[in-house]
């Protein structure tokens, strides 16, 4: 057979620990045998971004932007134990931040669905996105503990000197405060992933904040979202037949949970937090989830919604058989080569990516799978594969 070829090069994101072993399987067995596979090699192995500063991280991120198109292995984010284990000369920052932050992009998340995994909320019947913001709230806040009676003040000083200044609270006694921001420009390129993201896959937005409470931080978002639809996107919308709507946090939560799922919920940057991991945990698995970083001006990053399963890499190297689902991390790798495809508008390859998805659900939902879905599934009489011995399990369907 002759293979598939591919005239722009993938950026290929290598990464840490059991998913590192993953990624060279799936290569072997799924990928290399069909396509001659076109990437841009990056190792972003805990070691390599020690030995060259992090550097080789933001050159991932700038190859991204050059060629549009990124798959990225789960790599680690060191904490104390990490820098001692490894050896490391600092305390690295995470790599989905960096590139998150020099590709300015919006994350986006879904549950892969297949029969015998079911759903905790019986009435979903199709995946639901969650498109979560990546900038600022809670997570770049200010917070200090008041020790004792007094008053905490924001304060905005302009570079002319104007000054605004809002009370927080006059304490009694003591207590806690914090302080939050956010951009504008962050805002913007977030509601625009989110619309292009819509337009791409052809399914109805939600964006969902609290602005009845937080009348201006909340409502700017809502704004920013509303100014932007109307001006570049609502013509837009209506010719792919899909909607855009608004509505508060707590009638969104109330309205997902009697759906049947099939549509896009974007969220602030915690509300995204809590709500991706209630929507992964409700439908089966993290490992059973796709995860693309988009940012507003054409640049696509797929990964794997879990870690580098570092559990099961002690066992390996100790010669010990794992069992580690490799279905997120099959499942990045189709999603960048289906836009690689769709860019170049090169149909084998988009075609190819269908084919091992499909090939990769059939194997589950034939009752050949990993420990962690046999734990779960409905299905009876299932066979609980070895790590290498499912990917070779779906390259026999493929």
């Amino acid at each position: 057979m002759e293979k598939i070829k591919m005239a722009t090069p993938i950026v290929e994101m290598d990464g840490d620990e059991m998913t590192r072993i993953l990624w060279k399987m799936i290569k072997e067995h799924l990928l290399e045998p069909f396509i001659e596979l076109n990437t841009e090699y990056y190792d972003l192995g805990l070691e390599h971004r020690n030995e060259t500063n992090d550097q080789v991280t933001v050159d991932s991120a700038n190859a991204t932007k050059k060629y549009k198109v990124a798959v990225k292995c789960a790599t680690i984010t060191p904490n104390a134990a990490r820098v001692e284990e490894y050896n490391l000369k600092e305390m690295w920052k995470s790599p989905n931040g960096t590139i998150r932050a020099l590709l300015d992009g919006t994350v986006f998340r879904a549950p892969i669905v297949v029969k015998g995994i079911d759903p905790c909320v019986r009435n979903w019947k199709k995946p639901i996105t969650i498109a979560r913001h990546a900038y600022g709230d809670v997570y770049k806040n200010t917070e200090m503990k008041v020790p004792k009676a007094g008053k905490v003040e924001l304060v905005y000083t302009a570079e002319d000197g104007q000054e605004i200044r809002e009370l927080v609270h006059t304490f009694d006694g003591p207590g806690v405060a914090q302080g939050m921001h956010n951009v504008d420009r962050s805002i913007e390129s977030f509601a625009r992933s989110c619309f292009n993201y819509a337009l791409d896959i052809k399914q109805d937005l939600w964006f969902a904040t609290k602005d009845t409470i937080s009348k201006k931080y909340d409502h700017t978002f809502k704004d920013i979202f509303q100014d932007i639809f109307d001006a570049e996107y609502a013509e837009k919308f209506e010719k792919a037949g899909i909607v855009y709507f608004y509505t508060l946090i707590d009638d969104a939560v109330a309205r997902v949970m009697k759906s049947e799922g099939g549509y896009i919920w974007a969220c602030k940057n915690y509300d995204g937090d809590v709500m991706s991991d209630m929507v992964s945990s409700a439908f089966g698995s993290l490992a059973m989830m796709t995860s693309v970083l988009v940012s507003p001006d054409g640049y696509y990053e797929y990964e794997a919604a879990h870690g580098t399963v570092q559990r099961h890499y002690y066992k390996h190297l100790k010669g010990e058989e794992t069992s580690t689902n490799s279905v997120a991390t099959i499942f990045a790798w189709t999603g960048a080569l289906r836009k690689r495809g769709e860019l170049d508008g090169n149909e084998a390859l988009m075609e190819f990516a269908d084919r091992l998805e499909k090939a990769t659900v059939d194997t589950i939902e034939a009752g050949e799978m990993t420990k962690d879905l046999a734990l779960i599934t409905t299905l009876k009489d299932v066979t609980v594969l070895n790590s290498e011995d499912f990917i070779r399990a779906i390259a026999r369907r493929l």
